[in-house]
């Protein structure tokens, strides 16, 4: 039986989509126990201002979770908890044309560090966790617990204006076997900032070597500012969608883990999904982890307690 059961939480899982091919929505099972360990009631905290950056195409993404902040701000129901069996849903791991890991494609030219991998070269798939649990710290840590109880080991990436408010979920979860990296102090678009503010952000953020920037937006001069602050850019290659907002709620368990079903195999084979701490997406974890073992697909493995130096390539 699984351990994973979430509650929303309000926060700021804004950042924008990196060349992520559109998939086709489809319901299905989620098998979640309710002998659940995370269960927790919702606190609404306050935040900073939400302004989702432009992508490529000029338009705003990350939006509608800003929408959902704001109703879930003024009392809106929380969803509830997750489903078991859902009657006519698609049998796990129904999408076949997946089944097979492809090579990964070549590593972009950062002294042979892909960004969108984080270092990641075992065919293993690496799941990870941005932002922040809003209203329930402690969840990462039972997140991570859950994690750690079935040998999988992930990365968190937590904005440090929280986190160092609660020192110990760093240090528990690193001592459960998850990597810990920076998603700067306050989640700021680095892009958008002077050189010193991008380096105030990255130097504020938690200890380490790695750093997602807010959004996956960083070029050649914020990577440059990192790399001076040693760190490498940590992005992913398979975004949940997690944040989204759908009818003015966030992404069903059920449609965060058919995204992942349903990506690419070249986006898995050394790949990174992305979700975040205060969506559904540990909810869907039971059923992304048991397609993507019908899928061919292992997760990097939880071998023990790790430091804040994440080696490269990554021992999965």
């Amino acid at each position: 039986m699984s351990g994973f059961r979430g509650v929303v939480r309000p926060g700021q899982g804004r950042h924008r989509r990196r060349r992520r091919t559109p998939l086709k929505a489809a319901a299905a099972v989620t098998a979640l126990a309710a002998c659940s360990a995370f269960v927790a009631i919702a606190v609404g905290d306050d935040h900073q201002d939400c302004h989702p950056p432009a992508g490529a195409d000029g338009r705003a993404h990350g939006d509608g979770l800003c929408g959902a902040r704001a109703q879930l701000a003024n009392g809106a129901p929380r969803p509830g908890p997750a489903i078991h069996d859902v009657p006519g849903a698609p049998h796990p791991g129904a999408s076949v044309s997946n089944m097979a890991p492809a090579p990964a494609p070549a590593a972009e030219a950062e002294g042979g560090w892909d960004r969108e991998r984080c270092g990641n070269t075992s065919g293993r798939v690496l799941l990870s966790f941005d932002d922040w649990p809003y209203g329930d710290p402690e969840r990462a840590v039972r997140i991570g617990a859950q994690l750690q109880s079935q040998g999988i080991r992930a990365a968190f990436f937590l904005i440090n204006q929280y986190a160092s408010e609660y020192p110990q979920i760093v240090t528990t979860l690193r001592r459960q076997g998850h990597w810990v990296g920076n998603h700067t102090w306050s989640h700021r678009q680095l892009t958008k900032l002077t050189d010193q503010e991008v380096q105030d952000e990255i130097r504020n953020g938690v200890a380490g070597n790695l750093l997602r920037p807010p959004y996956g937006d960083a070029g050649p001069r914020e990577t440059e500012i990192a790399a001076n602050l040693g760190f490498k850019v940590c992005n992913w290659t398979i975004d949940t969608l997690d944040w989204q907002t759908v009818q003015g709620s966030l992404r069903s368990p059920e449609a965060i883990r058919t995204t992942v079903r349903e990506a690419p195999a070249e986006e898995k084979h050394n790949g990174v999904v992305l979700g975040h701490l205060f969506s559904h997406f540990a909810e869907a974890l039971p059923g992304i982890i048991s397609d993507l073992h019908e899928q061919g697909y292992q997760l990097c493995r939880d071998t023990g307690a790790v430091g804040d130096q994440v080696p490269y390539p990554l021992p999965c």
